[in-house]
C-alpha cells in the first residue's frame, strides 16, 4: 500500500462524506476506494471511518487523523509543487465565480489586461449572487463579499465595498425624507435577499449602532434589479456604490440619512488549496490585488 495515496483516499472520503463520492472525486472505483481505508484501518490497527447506510464520518482517531494527514499532504505538495514552480507559466482554464453586480461592473472591464499579460490562461467567469459550494462546483477562485469569509477558505481582501442608503427624489418627494433611522420602518424599503442582516438595517451615526427593521413590497436576489427599482420610485434601497454610485452623481438616486452610514463589508478573493498555489490562481488574484488598488 502506498501510504500517500491512501491519505489521499481517506481525506477524499472524509470531506466528500461517503467512498463514492470520494472515488468520483479520485478516479477511482468505489471498490477500490473501500479497499484502500481497509488497508489502512488494518495498518494502523484501529477504526477511522464510522459507517452508516447513510453517512460515512470519522472516528475520533479518524478525526486527529484525518488534520494530520491534511497537514502531512500540504507540506508534501508545496514541496513538490515547489520545485517546479518557478518554471511554470500560470495557464490552462481558470474557473471564477462572482456576484452579478460586481462581476459586471468591476471584473467585466478588467479581464481584458489579465488576458494580455497571461494569454495562456483561458478564464470562464460564473456569476452568480448564490454562495456557491467551491470544491463540489469546481471553481478555483470566488469573490466574496462578506464582513467574514468561511474560515474554511483562505481569503486575500481585495478592498472594501462601501454601501449607501439611498432613494429617488420622486420617491422621498412624495413619501418624506426619513430623519431618522426609526422614520425608515414606515417607509417601502427594497430588500436583497441575500442580505446578512435579513429584515432588518444596520446603522452607524450620532446616536451610535441602531438597528432599525424593514418591510417592502419588493425582494430581490440582485442589485441592479433593485437598483433600476429605486430609481422607479418604489422605495429605498441599501446597496454597494459600485452599483449605485453613477446614478447617485447624475441625480437619479439621492442618498438617504446622510450623517448615518451602514458597515462596509470586505470584498476576498477565496479559494481553496491548502498546498501550493497554482500559477494561474496566484496571478489573476494578483493582479485582482494591483488592477483595484
Amino acid at each position: 500500500m502506498d501510504t500517500l495515496d491512501a491519505m489521499r483516499v481517506f481525506v477524499a472520503v472524509v470531506e466528500r462524506n461517503g467512498f463514492s463520492a470520494a472515488a468520483q472525486a479520485l478516479d477511482l472505483s468505489t471498490a477500490g476506494v473501500t479497499r484502500q481505508i481497509a488497508a489502512l484501518e488494518k495498518r494502523l490497527s484501529t477504526r477511522l471511518l464510522n459507517r452508516t447506510t447513510r453517512r460515512v464520518s470519522p472516528t475520533s482517531t479518524g478525526a486527529a487523523y484525518y488534520a494530520e494527514c491534511v497537514r502531512l499532504l500540504a507540506e508534501f505538495d508545496a514541496l513538490e509543487a515547489g520545485i517546479s514552480a518557478q518554471a511554470l507559466e500560470p495557464s490552462g482554464r481558470l474557473r471564477i465565480n462572482a456576484p452579478v453586480s460586481y462581476g459586471i461592473a468591476r471584473l467585466g472591464p478588467l479581464l481584458a489586461g489579465y488576458r494580455a499579460r497571461y494569454p495562456q490562461v483561458e478564464l470562464d467567469l460564473s456569476l452568480s449572487d448564490r454562495l456557491v459550494d467551491m470544491v463540489e462546483e469546481g471553481y478555483d477562485v470566488a469573490i466574496r463579499i462578506t464582513r467574514q469569509p468561511s474560515p474554511a477558505l483562505i481569503a486575500r481582501k481585495l478592498g472594501d465595498a462601501q454601501i449607501s442608503l439611498c432613494a429617488a427624489p420622486s420617491y422621498l418627494d412624495a413619501h418624506g425624507r426619513p430623519q431618522q433611522p426609526e422614520d425608515l420602518s414606515a417607509h417601502e424599503c427594497l430588500s436583497y435577499s441575500y442580505w446578512a442582516g435579513g429584515d432588518a438595517w444596520q446603522l452607524h451615526g450620532p446616536r451610535g449602532e441602531v438597528s432599525v427593521p424593514v418591510h417592502g413590497g419588493v425582494r430581490a436576489n440582485n442589485g441592479d434589479v433593485l437598483r433600476e427599482a429605486a430609481i422607479a420610485g418604489m422605495g429605498i434601497i441599501v446597496q454597494p456604490d459600485f452599483l449605485v454610485a453613477e446614478a447617485l452623481a447624475d441625480g437619479r438616486l439621492e442618498r438617504v440619512l446622510p450623517e448615518w452610514q451602514v458597515p462596509g463589508i470586505g470584498i476576498h478573493a477565496v479559494y481553496t488549496s491548502r498546498s501550493h498555489l497554482a500559477p494561474k490562481v496566484r496571478s489573476f488574484i494578483d493582479y485582482l490585488v494591483d488592477a483595484l488598488a
